[in-house]
């Protein structure tokens, strides 16, 4: 696959390394950026997004810390196999590449379903995570009182999960487009930005229907897994931090609540801005995220 032109990231001087690792059969890209024996910190990217999504706050992360973009299977640069798209699966694909990588111990930040698959993660693998912050995704004990009337925000993955009718939505029209325009409360976004970074690559079959995949599996294992407790009895151990949107139409502020009693430490952030909050509001979040990292207390 072919790599996409990309505008300038951040200030001319910030420079982003990309590398490719070989793990559990399939190869992942990663951007880098950062000193090297700086504390790792894993980026992880929600639909229909990859790597680029964290653009503009790599500058700001990467002054402390070794940052490492990685885009799941499937998505971005990564390769795209036909099978291992369920939460659990992404979660150990981001474990085998710290094996790779040698980083013993990482601290993880994910977007929408990157967010998620940093808590499963996070629960699997606690002595692998030292810190755990989801961006625009609640927490995997949200209470069926607040869930179940916010499920009709899902209905977009009704045109998506089905196979093979999701990839031919993916690749054909431009829902993709149409989604990220609509999740914005900055309606400006796409104005300043180009659109076609992530609608383009689902252009590709395989990666039309891997996004497909992810889509049905967090709708089927993910969405409907919560009436039935699918992690009713774990506990999170690791420090945690949400970061909401005030205006997210997908995950709204109030699902975020209720997980406090299922984890050690868990706190929650509400930031101005919708479901696209590391490129609405990347210096907040980033300020967020590296005060919460530091130990010092988050605002309120």
């Amino acid at each position: 696959m072919s790599v996409f032109p990309l505008p300038a990231i951040g200030e001319a001087t910030h420079r982003v390394g990309h590398r490719y690792v070989t793990a559990r059969g399939v190869r992942f890209h990663v951007a880098e950026s950062g000193p090297a024996d700086g504390p790792p910190l894993v980026l992880l990217h929600g639909f229909p997004q990859h790597w680029y999504v964290w653009r503009h706050m790599l500058p700001q992360l990467a002054a402390t810390h070794r940052v490492l973009a990685l885009d799941l299977r499937g998505s971005g640069w990564s390769e795209a196999p036909k099978h291992g798209y369920g939460t659990p699966n992404l979660a150990e694909d981001v474990i085998a590449v710290l094996d790779e990588l040698g980083i013993g111990r990482a601290a993880i930040v994910g977007h929408d379903w990157g967010g998620w698959v940093g808590f499963v993660a996070a629960l699997r693998h606690p002595e692998r995570v030292n810190a755990l912050v989801s961006v625009n995704m609640t927490h995997l004990w949200p209470p069926a009182r607040r869930v179940l009337p916010n499920l009709w925000r899902m209905w977009h993955t009704a045109f998506i999960e089905h196979p093979p009718i999701g990839r031919l939505v993916l690749r054909r029209t431009g829902f993709a487009g149409f989604l990220l325009r609509h999740w914005t409360a900055d309606k400006t976004l796409w104005e300043r930005e180009d659109i076609r970074v992530y609608t383009d690559l689902l252009r590709d079959p395989a990666r039309a229907r891997a996004v497909e995949q992810v889509n049905a599996a967090y709708v089927w294992q993910e969405i409907f897994g919560h009436p039935l407790g699918r992690y009713r009895k774990a506990r999170l151990t690791v420090p945690a931090l949400i970061i909401g949107g005030e205006r997210d139409v997908v995950i709204p502020p109030a699902v975020l609540g209720g997980g406090e009693r299922h984890a050690d430490e868990l706190r929650v952030v509400v930031l101005p801005g919708g479901h696209l909050l590391p490129e609405e509001q990347p210096s907040a979040v980033a300020a967020e995220l590296l005060r919460f990292l530091g130990g010092e207390p988050v605002s309120p």
